[in-house]
């Protein structure tokens, strides 16, 4: 019965990855999967097959504990569920902000800090507002507006696509070092492995060095010599007259760094700083006025409401999906550990992997390498799982740098990579020739980085 739980979720993890050839949205597989795990867990923990243990290691047997084991079961599986809902809650919100700020094309300001006709200049503009952004917005948004900024200031694809490829490096390399950066830096954050304070400090200088060293490459390459012409478009015009356009970008980005503020002086989870910051936004939204002639009728065109629609339910749907999967995986008692104890399936992954990996630090790079061609959420997921270190150890800092730039060496490798793919089209081929090796360069670059600081140079554990 464990083989045909981890069948299951193997056959679910291959679907999802295979997602562009088999034409079939990622969160269809992500949501059966997690169904038929906790359904074969329940059908097989109540017929005494295998046993399951919780998050504080504590093993319930069905055969011996009736009652008492399946009320363990279901607070297993609410607690998990619980854990789950704090990040959808955090991503539900942040979302619902960053489409607020959109409706009042907050973002066409960004278009006033780019006047220069210099590729290379161009380039590390792009670059650095794609760095900082994503740290702020997190690296999908920053990508997807990133690009759209593109549009409208190179006309040529030839030359753009060269541009949106380096923005998902820089993207994928600022969301890595920020708690709200990444899906997979808000999870070791929720789930207190990271600090938001310690995430910075030892993650945002090989984050640097992992953008910097592919633009600086980059800058010497053709497509990045001589001009390019910067059009401004008439209807570019009008759309940055919108009166509230400034108003709400500040206040929306201002109000998503407060969240780690609010959760360092309260220290609730960050879901209830979201939630404020998305409270205090979608009320300024109700009473700002976006036009000089603004009438009850073009209200819902600003409104908070038309930004909820606009959120993507199914990206919602498929963390959850994985999320509750990699859950079930957690739960199972698959082995047992060297001390002799039982341990879930992700934990004897760990221990098998120590065994035959003894250095952590190799471990961690390879994961980084598969988040180029598998999702880094779930990677991430079942690494918390299979650790035990303590909050702002060094193995979970360098998870977050590995899961969040690893993923740039394939244009499948990371949210940012696919809203660009889709956007402008980006060959997957293509991008494998020209792009990789300088995300590659940067990764390793960055990587060394981290370990000579972390390492060598301070000694930390």
């Amino acid at each position: 019965m464990e083989s045909i739980i981890i069948l299951i979720f193997v056959v679910g993890y291959l679907s999802i990855t295979l997602e562009h050839p088999l034409r079939l949205d990622k969160t269809v597989p992500s949501l059966i999967m997690a169904s038929l795990i906790w359904g074969a867990l329940a059908v097989g923990f109540t017929s005494g097959w295998f046993n399951i243990i919780d998050t504080h290691d504590f093993v319930f047997d069905f055969s011996s504990g009736g009652e008492d084991a399946l009320h363990g079961f279901e607070n297993n599986l609410l607690h998990h569920l619980g854990k789950t809902a704090e990040i959808l809650i955090f991503l539900i919100g942040a979302m619902t902000i960053v489409e607020i700020i959109d409706l009042h094309r907050g973002f066409e300001v960004l278009k006033s800090a780019v006047k220069t006709r210099s590729k290379k200049k161009l380039l590390w503009i792009v670059g650095i507002l794609g760095f900082v952004l994503s740290a702020i917005i997190d690296n999908l948004t920053a990508t997807i507006v990133l690009v759209t900024l593109l549009r409208k200031l190179i006309h040529k694809k030839e030359d753009r696509i060269w541009y949106a490829a380096l923005v998902v490096i820089a993207a994928n390399a600022g969301g890595a070092w920020s708690p709200i950066g990444d899906v997979t830096t808000t999870m070791l954050w929720i789930a207190n492995r990271v600090s938001a304070a310690g995430l910075i400090e030892f993650v945002v200088l090989p984050s640097i060095v992992c953008f910097v060293v592919p633009f600086w490459l980059a800058s010497f390459l053709k497509p990045f010599k001589g001009n390019v012409e910067v059009e401004t478009l008439e209807e570019d015009k009008i759309t940055e007259k919108l009166l509230s356009s400034r108003t709400m970008l500040f206040l929306g980005l201002g109000m998503i760094v407060s969240v780690p503020i609010f959760k360092s002086f309260t220290h609730l989870p960050p879901y209830m700083g979201m939630m404020l910051a998305l409270g205090v936004v979608w009320l300024v939204s109700e009473y700002i006025h976006p036009e000089e002639d603004f009438s009850k009728e073009r209200r819902h065109l600003y409104s908070a409401h038309k930004a909820l629609s606009r959120i993507e339910i199914s990206s919602i749907l498929f963390f959850l999906g994985i999320l509750m999967a990699v859950a079930g995986l957690e739960t199972l008692v698959y082995g047992v550990a060297e001390n002799g104890d039982p341990v879930g399936t992700l934990r004897y992954l760990a221990e098998v992997l120590q065994a035959a990996i003894p250095n952590q630090d190799i471990v961690v790079l390879l994961l980084g390498i598969l988040s180029a061609v598998i999702d880094n959420v779930p990677l991430v997921a079942a690494s918390i799982g299979m650790y035990n270190a303590p909050t702002d150890a060094v193995l979970w800092h360098f998870i977050a740098y590995s899961a969040g730039t690893g993923g740039s060496m394939l244009i499948i490798g990371s949210a940012a990579g696919v809203a660009a793919m889709g956007m402008e089209r980006i060959d997957f081929i293509w991008y494998l020739k020209k792009i990789a090796w300088l995300a590659f360069a940067g990764f390793i670059a960055g990587a060394g980085v981290f370990l000579l600081f972390e390492r060598v140079i301070f000694h930390h554990l």
